[in-house]
């Protein structure tokens, strides 16, 4: 829906907008997906919507939740968009001022939204928010709490793996992990929402980086908990899907949205952990998915070049503003910690 045509909507006489829109991307997301729907309902805020885009599945989930859940808007894909297309899709017919997106396999705590709105509050310059996962195995380990760059170019998921630290402080992360975060649903149209052409993986670090280079950092609030199965629909973070699609978006949100200087200082950094890492996959016989992803983001390299220039024309912030909101520490990376920057409150 263009953003005029929404306006009017909302200027419907009689018509209450809700404050957020819950968006949820679906496909083949089994009996995950009423887990997390009725744990949505189950919420103490209560001024929300439900959309949910059906990526073409073939297990009747989507319809089975829309039926037992009046409150969920169902949108049919007719095909698989991938995670950016679908949430873009459901962005596009969403009501709220606030965005939150959560994965189907995701399951929200009952002050999972009061909490995260309740920092919209305590932080009003800020425009994405994100939360503390934790793994959904009885493990007590931590899913991720806020995606971390590190210097040679890489994303992770800061403390995937460890324990739970419980709710820490929080603080300024470099993006938010799609898998359950909120944000403002007018800078998710300034940016022009997530970039289609990374169909899954990486694409919330991307909209993340767009946002840095505008000068928009993001929070984590570590009080907000979800609990999160993880590449449900996928196969797992090892299947072949998730490490080509991995392998290839790594290198294209690099070169897109890296500065400059920054690039320049850091390519050789980057190829050396891309070889580690290539090293590492073929340690465990893995090294077919990698290698088509990388063939994948050199054959794509005209149009991810063409899209750095359009993301260049609009950066706002230096190499050095970007450079310090990543972490310079190896063992960061290796060991998959966590990085929060105790900064100034907003």
């Amino acid at each position: 829906m263009h953003p005029m045509a929404r306006d009017a909507a909302k200027n419907k006489p009689g018509k209450r907008d809700p404050a957020v829109s819950v968006l949820i991307v679906a496909y083949q997301s089994g009996e995950y997906l009423s887990q997390c729907i009725a744990a949505l309902e189950a919420q103490t805020f209560g001024d929300f919507e439900i959309l949910m885009v059906d990526n073409a599945s073939t297990d009747g989930a989507p319809q089975a939740a829309a039926r037992a859940f009046p409150k969920v808007q169902l949108i049919e894909a007719g095909t698989n968009l991938g995670f950016a297309a679908g949430m873009n899709l459901a962005a596009s017919r969403a009501a709220g001022d606030w965005l939150a997106l959560i994965n189907p396999d995701a399951f929200a705590a009952p002050d999972w939204l009061a909490t995260l709105m309740e920092a919209t509050r305590g932080h009003p310059g800020l425009k994405a928010f994100g939360c503390r996962q934790i793994m959904d195995d009885g493990s007590g380990r931590l899913d991720g709490l806020g995606d971390v760059m590190a210097l040679p170019g890489f994303p992770f998921r800061g403390g995937y793996g460890h324990p739970d630290p419980g709710p820490v402080a929080g603080g300024e992360i470099f993006s938010t992990c799609g898998g359950a975060m909120l944000m403002d649903r007018a800078t998710f149209d300034g940016l022009g929402g997530f970039d289609e052409r990374l169909f899954c993986y990486c694409e919330d670090v991307d909209l993340g980086y767009r946002m840095r280079l505008s000068g928009m950092p993001s929070r984590v609030i570590p009080e907000a908990v979800v609990r999160h199965v993880g590449s449900a629909s996928t196969g797992g973070p090892r299947s072949d899907f998730a490490v080509f699609h991995g392998s290839r978006n790594r290198i294209w949100v690099f070169i897109k949205n890296t500065p400059p200087v920054l690039f320049w200082l850091t390519l050789p950094l980057h190829i050396l952990t891309t070889l580690v890492l290539f090293a590492r996959h073929a340690s465990r016989g893995e090294l077919a998915a990698p290698m088509r992803g990388v063939r994948a983001a050199m054959a794509g390299l005209p149009m991810i070049l063409a899209a750095r220039r359009d993301t260049q024309a609009q950066r706002r912030v230096t190499s050095w503003d970007i450079a310090r909101a990543m972490t310079w520490n190896p063992l960061d990376l290796l060991l998959r910690r966590v990085v929060i920057q105790r900064s100034t409150p907003r």
